[in-house]
């Protein structure tokens, strides 16, 4: 059963409570159901990371935002040690694998950062000697409400795991490193302790306690997945999407 489905079947038993959902919310861009949920939010669990926290509260200062690159990258086949990586559903596209559904954490929380975008280019597909049929590498470039150019690079084959974020403001440039648990804002550096389950259980406390705060809406998750497929048609079509 598609999480679409299992959200249309609590609507039909007039489920009241509140709700949260595995990410991507759909396979693809769907209507959200009409529901009565006293509260409903998508798991990208990224936007309780504290250096996100701080980069946000950083950009709120900044006056303005000139560019935004974005690195996600690791080798599926060490994923998950002691299973074979062609059966996981990572390597399935009829299972919703590949990198632009597996990592839009980055596609969410860059939308989220940095608004919607206005227009966006990509390519990318099954570029390498995986075997898998799914997507193992995409790279993205878009204008968005707040920075008029955003790259974002994400793949299965980095064999040294990248997951960084480099901004450049009017007055600074920004480097978060969410695998070495840095920011660096020009050139003082700051590292923050976190454990791997933190963003996790800070999610679920503000599902827990109604305090929406950074939780993802339904609506903003419907965003990320029509990021996605603007940016497989702009891919097969060697088009620019514009909206």
């Amino acid at each position: 059963m598609s999480i679409f489905q299992d959200l249309e079947l609590l609507v039909k038993h007039g489920f009241h409570g509140r709700v949260l959902v595995e990410k991507p919310l759909f396979e693809r861009g769907l209507a959200i159901p009409h529901n009565n949920f006293s509260l409903a939010a998508v798991a990208y669990n990224l936007r309780f990371h504290p250096l996100l926290v701080k980069l946000k509260s950083l950009l709120e200062d900044a006056a303005q935002l000139v560019t935004v690159s974005v690195h996600a990258g690791s080798f599926l086949p060490a994923w998950r040690p002691g299973s074979d990586y062609r059966q996981s559903y990572s390597a399935k596209r009829d299972q919703g694998g590949g990198v632009l559904r597996d990592l839009s954490h980055e596609l969410d929380y860059v939308l989220w950062l940095f608004g919607p975008w206005r227009r966006m280019t990509a390519l990318g597909g099954q570029v390498s000697d995986l075997e898998i049929d799914s997507d193992d590498a995409y790279t993205l470039l878009m204008e968005t409400k707040r920075c008029p150019m955003v790259s974002i690079h994400m793949n299965y084959l980095d064999r040294v795991s990248r997951r960084e974020i480099c901004v450049n403001t009017d007055r600074h440039t920004i480097r978060v490193d969410l695998i070495g648990n840095t920011i660096v804002v020009d050139d003082v550096q700051e590292t923050v302790k976190i454990e791997r389950d933190d963003t996790y259980l800070a999610e679920h406390q503000a599902m827990l306690t109604g305090h929406i705060g950074e939780l993802c809406t339904l609506e903003e998750s419907m965003e990320t997945l029509l990021t996605i497929e603007a940016a497989e048609r702009a891919a097969t079509e060697h088009v620019w999407i514009t909206r």
